[in-house]
């Protein structure tokens, strides 16, 4: 006979008291466990090739990912976009196989399989089960080692790409991405150009230049090969070196100058979208790099302005005003400088009362000190938040790859809690009175100007200039 689940959503609170359990106060929680980070081996091929092995036998999975020293700081300054499409050719024909072949070698396997490049590095990222390693090696060693830049495929990617630049356009967010960097960085800086490049860069791509970019970037000596799962690092270095142990080294240029334009007095930047239901705010300027040794203060200073739900931002804009379904902050740390940047996409209507709102939270992380109940909570957001990072080969890859891409100490987890949970408020206060300049801040608006221009003007935090989606001046 089945029981009537109401009646036992009555009894649920008897059978409580019976066990002794108070729903009057909340249970004494114990002292959270020691965050425990797998250790990482080292091992370095003949041909310069540097090897990182975390071993996580728990499951029988392996994620692979190989990182190249051929982001997009290495573009020429006349072709942006150059290396993002040099990695994602890789994958569209190796070795004898073509792109249907290895698309079609990757489900079989099983694997998740990607070829990519950000500003400060190129990504060929392997995740499969251990039975499958040794298969999903020689086709990653393929893809690395032995592409071929077929035209046909060239020609495609390139139409591909034209396309995605064309729908730029009807994308604010994209606009707003667009911009803010030009603005903050300059279009001379490769943080400040387009990842992807313009519809002008696209035009000079070819296979000449893609096997040119290959050859003097793609090299054992400007690489490093993470390796975490089910796996040793002795089978990792038997495994590795049969396959890219012959890849030949060579000479890597240095990497260019790359230094910021100084700042300029706060000024509003306002990119044109007639008929936007919403207007896309950025605001921010240059940040810290990953090196930095504010690292972790800068952290707990994000986490409480705009790098949690419960954050200061999120919670004035979205709480308290219903401008947004959200905003937030982030300072985003690369192996430069990146840009510090406050955001949101709000109600059309509200585009000046947003900003106001903003201007208040980013003065007020300045000029108050932070009480201690919310500096505490901040800083438990980010210490207990962190063993889950580590929870999956995946999730333990992510965090070591940004280790290994930043040239950090392998070890670096181990000073990070102490070091969170050392930061002050009047740290707080500092780092922000250093790294938010509300003087010199660059903010970037996509929406309709017929709209939000007078409003803009009237919060009086600066002259407005008209830029296009690319961030250059609009005459």
């Amino acid at each position: 006979m089945k029981t009537c689940p109401v009646l036992l959503a009555l009894l649920a609170p008897v059978a409580l008291l019976a066990q002794g359990v108070d729903r009057a106060h909340p249970p004494t929680l114990p002292p959270p466990p020691t965050l425990r980070v797998p250790v990482a081996q080292t091992a370095t091929l003949p041909n310069g090739l540097e090897l990182v092995v975390v071993e996580k036998h728990e499951v029988p999975v392996v994620d692979v990912q190989l990182t190249v020293g051929a982001g997009s700081v290495r573009d020429p300054d006349s072709v942006p976009g150059l290396a993002t499409f040099t990695a994602a050719m890789l994958q569209q024909g190796a070795g004898t196989r073509g792109a249907l072949d290895i698309a079609d070698q990757i489900a079989y396997l099983g694997a998740d399989f990607s070829t990519s490049a950000t500003y400060d590095y190129a990504d060929v990222s392997l995740h499969v089960p251990k039975r499958q390693l040794a298969d999903a090696l020689d086709l990653m060693a393929d893809v690395v080692l032995r592409p071929t830049f077929p035209d046909s495929e060239i020609a495609r990617q390139q139409q591909q790409r034209r396309t995605n630049i064309l729908q730029y356009r009807d994308n604010p967010v994209t606009q707003a991405t667009l911009a803010f960097s030009a603005t903050v960085y300059g279009m001379q800086h490769p943080y400040g150009r387009p990842l992807n490049g313009t519809a002008a860069s696209t035009e000079l791509l070819s296979a000449d230049r893609v096997r040119a970019f290959y050859g003097q970037y793609y090299r054992p000596n400007n690489a490093r090969l993470l390796i975490v799962g089910d796996v040793t690092l002795a089978e990792a270095r038997r495994m590795v070196g049969a396959r890219f142990g012959a890849w030949q080294r060579g000479a890597i240029p240095p990497l260019p100058a790359a230094t910021p334009p100084a700042p300029v007095a706060r000024a509003i930047y306002l990119v044109d979208k007639p008929g936007a239901a919403q207007s896309v705010i950025r605001i921010g300027q240059v940040g810290i790099a990953r090196s930095s040794a504010d690292y972790a203060g800068v952290q707990v200073l994000n986490t409480l302005l705009g790098g949690s739900f419960t954050s200061r931002l999120n919670q004035n804009l979205r709480e308290t005003h219903a401008f947004t379904y959200g905003a937030g902050s982030a300072f985003a740390a690369r192996r430069l400088a990146g840009p510090f940047i406050a955001q949101a996409s709000v109600v059309t209507a509200k585009t000046d009362s947003s900003l106001i709102e903003f201007m208040r939270e980013l003065r007020r992380i300045r000029e108050e000190p932070v009480p201690a109940d919310e500096l505490a909570k901040a800083k438990a957001y980010i210490t207990l938040g962190l063993p889950g990072d580590f929870e999956t080969t995946a999730g333990t890859s992510g965090e070591f790859l940004d280790l290994v891409v930043n040239d950090l100490s392998l070890t670096w987890f181990a000073g990070y809690i102490r070091a969170v949970n050392g930061v002050t408020a009047a740290d707080v206060q500092r780092l922000a009175q250093r790294y938010i300049d509300v003087d010199h801040l660059d903010i970037v608006v996509v929406g309709d100007r017929s709209q939000i221009e007078a409003g803009l003007r009237a919060v009086n935090e600066g002259p407005i200039e008209l830029r296009d989606l690319w961030g250059a001046p609009v005459q």
